[in-house]
């Protein structure tokens, strides 16, 4: 790695080089729009059945949800998942700030009264996440790459942090996959960028089996 000054902490650390191949980028898209189509044919009943519970339990409220995110080169996009959470749920989200269970730039609240019954259900298993195959579909994101960020996290962000938006974001990670709610921050950029360096077809398709499996497992997600 080349090395760099951080503009805040002012301490020196390693600049990360991205090294892809055209014909990993190629394939990579392949597999992307395989993957989601795929996906989307394979889970159509539970896209029915969650689609169901959500207007059930709040029937005014949209099935889904969309949400403006920051992905590769800082473009910005609008990232789809079914709504688990009240509608006013963003404007709820000041008076809850303070009671923030992670580090960083990020929020999570592990009993946020935000969230709904149904919601709850689909967060642990992440089934929310879903809709973000349209996504992949769009071009807008990969199957594996780092989680997109919210506009006001990028804001406090150092040069370093953004290094992790110089790939296309994904649904699945390597910070997906190692605890996820329970890691910090900075180990969620660290992990970011040990992808971004290493990615290569065989790691994607190991980090999309370990992604399913833990479909069935609530563990680190909330």
């Amino acid at each position: 790695m080349e090395q760099t000054v951080d503009a805040k902490s002012n301490v020196l650390q390693e600049k990360v080089v991205v090294n892809d191949s055209n014909t990993y980028l190629f394939l990579k898209r392949t597999i992307d729009i395989g993957g989601a189509l795929i996906g989307l044919i394979v889970l159509s009943v539970v896209f029915l059945v969650v689609a169901i519970l959500i207007k059930i339990e709040d029937p005014k409220g949209p099935v889904f949800f969309s949400q403006s995110r920051v992905g590769r080169k800082e473009e910005t996009f609008k990232m789809y998942k079914f709504r688990s959470m009240v509608t006013d749920a963003e404007l709820k989200l000041q008076e809850l700030l303070q009671y923030n269970e992670t580090t960083g730039a990020m929020f999570k609240m592990k009993n946020d009264p935000r969230v709904t019954k149904i919601g709850r259900f689909i967060r642990r298993t992440s089934i929310d996440e879903l809709p973000q195959l349209f996504n992949v579909l769009k071009g807008d994101m990969s199957l594996v790459g780092p989680r997109p960020p919210l506009s006001r996290e990028v804001e406090e962000y150092t040069s370093y942090d953004k290094q992790r938006l110089l790939v296309k974001p994904g649904c699945t990670g390597l910070w997906q996959i190692s605890g996820r709610s329970n890691i910090g921050f900075n180990e969620m950029v660290e992990l970011d960028l040990k992808y971004i360096e290493n990615r290569n077809l065989k790691l994607d398709f190991v980090l999309i089996i370990k992604t399913i499996v833990s479909l069935f497992s609530s563990k680190g997600a909330f």
